[in-house]
Parts: C-alpha cells; sequence; structure tokens
C-alpha cells in the first residue's frame, strides 16, 4: 500500500519490487505532539529515549494465533529498539493488527492511528504512526528471516509501523534493524498466510491484532 505521505520499503523480488508502506511523520525527529487518537495515555508523544548498547529487552506480542516473541537490542539499533519498547510498555501496540501481509517477504504492523481494532480504518490503515518521527539507526546486518525492523519513507521518518520478515531479503541497509522473533516464527507464519488484497497494497482482509504487548526487562 502505498499512501500519501507514504513510508515504504522496497524489495526485489525475483523480478518484482514489493512495497511495505508506513506513514505520517517528518523527515527529521519531531517534537512532542498531541497524542494520536485512541493512543493510551502514558504513550510518548515524542521520541523515546535511546535503549543502551548494553541493554536487551523481550517483548511479547500476544495474538490469537499464539504469541510472538521478540528480542530487542539495543546494540541494533537504539534508536528504534528504545522507541518499540516503550511503545510497547505504554499499551499503544494493544488492538492494533498486522494490516500488510506479502507471502515469502515480510508482515507489517504497528499502526496505531489507523489500524486499532475495533475502529481499523481500512481506507487509511497503513499510513497512521504515534505521531512523531525519529531518526534511522545505522544498519549492519542482513535482512534474514525472523528480523524485526522499522518501515519508514526515507531517512529519519520513523514511526511506529514495523515489520518481520519471513525470509532472507535483499533489502538495502535503509531500515532500522532492532530485534528478532526467537519464537513463534510459526505464528507470524500462520498471519502471513491470511487472506490479502494482493500486489501491490496485500492489505490483510480479516487482519490479525496484537491483543496485548508486554515486555520484560533482564
Amino acid at each position: 500500500m502505498i499512501a500519501a505521505p507514504a513510508r515504504r520499503l522496497a524489495a526485489l523480488a525475483v523480478v518484482a519490487a514489493v512495497a511495505v508502506a508506513a506513514c505520517g511523520g517528518g523527515a527529521t525527529a519531531a517534537p512532542a505532539s498531541p497524542p494520536v487518537a485512541g493512543t493510551p495515555a502514558d504513550c510518548p508523544t515524542s521520541p523515546p529515549a535511546p535503549m543502551a548498547a548494553d541493554e536487551t529487552a523481550t517483548v511479547t506480542l500476544a495474538t490469537e494465533k499464539g504469541d510472538i516473541v521478540i528480542e530487542v537490542k539495543g546494540s541494533l539499533a537504539p534508536n528504534a529498539a528504545g522507541n518499540f519498547v516503550a511503545l510497547a510498555e505504554c499499551g499503544f501496540f494493544d488492538g492494533v493488527v498486522f494490516h500488510r501481509l506479502v507471502p515469502g517477504f515480510v508482515i507489517q504492523g504497528g499502526d496505531g492511528e489507523f489500524g486499532r481494532e475495533p475502529n481499523v480504518d481500512m481506507e487509511r490503515v497503513g499510513t497512521g504512526g504515534p505521531g512523531y518521527s525519529f531518526a534511522d539507526d545505522p544498519v549492519a546486518t542482513p535482512y534474514v528471516r525472523a528480523t524485526v525492523a522499522m518501515a519508514n519513507s526515507g531517512p529519519d521518518t520513523n514511526g511506529s509501523q514495523f515489520f518481520i520478515c519471513l525470509a532472507d531479503v535483499g533489502l538495502p541497509p535503509d531500515y532500522s534493524i532492532f530485534g528478532a522473533v526467537t519464537s513463534g516464527l510459526d505464528v507470524v507464519d500462520l498471519i502471513a498466510a491470511m487472506p490479502n488484497s494482493g500486489p501491490p497494497a496485500n492489505q490483510a482482509l480479516e487482519p490479525i491484532a496484537v491483543t496485548k504487548a508486554t515486555v520484560v526487562r533482564p
């Protein structure tokens, strides 16, 4: 789904480009802004503090298909890791659907603005965010199966949307990698197999939501 303004990541799959879209936010880290409608009261309205390089957290995304367990590492991407954990802790992802399913490539979620049940906006889901944006982190590892990374629309336009790689994909190092799925890849595959609208949007037709996100720190 390419929206305007659109955050997108593109990959060459065989000979066809596939896009993953996210949206909202500016080109640089944004100042505090009013909370996005429907966002829990304790969620950040400006970019959270980066995660220290020696810190990790385990984020579990519960869904009706099962749990997806993600190990988040500050050493991989301090900005993205700190943001993802802060949003998970405040309940931002609770009720938010995986709105885009591209078999063999990625599933994408995190649009708490337009993708939150029971008020998913099927016309706009995939174009929302947390109300702010933040800077990219350097990427030093490849996008292999189980990688969890940020979707964006260009340099320094990260928000809340993220994707999970279903396979090793040949993406350029433009999308901040902040963790990996350590348990529940079978759940990721089940979600990816749900009906979607087909290219280029690949919008989930029966979207699966995160029922609850929990965070455990060592």
